[in-house]
């Protein structure tokens, strides 16, 4: 399994950290679209590593496909056809309150944006003339002036992040890839994601052979008791958080906790952020996230996404994680190392 890792965005730490988790072994790093800009991380650490990269994601309601166009387009040139462009959407008050652009129809939107961006990639291979013609926006204008050419790298990968049945669908409809948003239980992936996965390849005629799906989850990393509880306080904290969101709850109601959600959305509109914490247990961040030895994590995210699944984005919310606990997760996930069965317990009797 491939083991994708958050890099910094900070501008003046970026190349030191993504040289650090190049030191791990893993394969690839992936940006966040939070208080940094989630392209311009991507193009220090293509410059200082040799890893895979991506945009984990990309906001794509607020931008216009072309301007995604040439950033994925220059991206995939600088690092030498190691890019991906993720994209996906936001909620409504982030859409409107914080980019100021405007809201409806999220799914909609941001298959319209991956068709979009393929489209003009496309267009700038020699495929066909553009001429996209969508609902949201409109692309058939395309001087030589404004053409880079073909990619010599061949045109970067378009991935769609998704949660819900109708956006998981559409990027199965019509991205090159899944990512499967970190806030998901291993019922939820199996009930709800699969289904819909299915459905929406059954529709654009492809196989889940052709079409690569990327598992995304909140681990919390450690080999002591007090590691472990910075990790699950972290993991804990950001689910508090991505729990009291509306597009959110269909998680938490799949797991019988239908009622935390709106107790969580009270106090985040109250400001009560520490009280949201609390409300989460132990139980939950086990189930929503992993937790555990990089042995026991690693058991834990092979069980929940299952054996179809060749890659992987590992977040470490709210924490710092031992950088050779890392590097053992990554080894153990890539097949270097025993795997403990998940129920095995810390002795690690059972072994696979």
């Amino acid at each position: 399994m491939k083991v994708h890792l958050q890099v910094s965005g900070a501008p003046r730490q970026v190349a030191t950290d993504a040289r650090e988790l190049a030191e791990t072994g893993a394969d690839g790093l992936f940006t966040f679209e939070g208080p940094h800009d989630v392209f311009f991380p991507l193009v220090v650490a293509a410059g200082a590593t040799s890893l895979e990269l991506m945009t984990n994601v990309a906001i794509a309601g607020p931008r216009s496909p072309m301007h995604l166009a040439h950033a994925a387009h220059d991206l995939q040139v600088y690092s030498e056809g190691r890019f991906r462009l993720g994209l996906g959407s936001q909620i409504r008050a982030h859409i409107e309150k914080r980019y100021g652009s405007t809201w409806g129809a999220p799914a909609a939107r941001t298959a319209e944006s991956v068709a979009a961006v393929r489209a003009i990639l496309a267009a700038w291979e020699g495929r066909a003339p553009l001429n996209f013609r969508g609902k949201y926006s409109t692309h058939t204008l395309m001087p030589p002036t404004f053409d880079p050419g073909p990619n010599p790298f061949g045109p970067p990968p378009v991935l769609m992040g998704a949660l819900g049945p109708v956006m998981t669908r559409k990027a199965a409809e019509v991205a090159d890839g899944l990512l499967v948003m970190p806030f998901n239980s291993a019922r939820h992936f199996t009930e709800r994601t699969l289904p819909a996965l299915t459905e929406g390849l059954r529709r654009s005629g492809r196989t889940a052979a052709e079409f690569p799906v990327i598992a995304q989850v909140m681990v919390a990393l450690g080999r002591t008791e007090e590691a472990l509880a910075a990790a699950i306080g972290g993991v804990g904290a950001l689910i508090a958080f991505y729990g009291s969101t509306p597009a959110y709850r269909p998680v938490l109601e799949a797991e019988g906790w239908a009622q935390l959600h709106s107790r969580l959305n009270a106090l985040s509109k109250a400001g009560g952020f520490a009280e949201m914490r609390s409300l989460v247990t132990d139980e939950m961040v086990r189930t929503i996230g992993v937790v555990g030895t990089p042995e026991e994590c690693a058991a834990q995210i092979r069980a929940r996404f299952g054996a179809g699944i060749e890659e992987v984005c590992c977040y470490f919310p709210g924490y710092t994680p031992d950088a050779a606990d890392v590097a053992d997760l990554v080894d153990v996930l890539h097949g270097r190392r025993d795997v403990i069965t998940p129920g095995a317990g810390r002795g690690g009797e059972a072994r696979r």
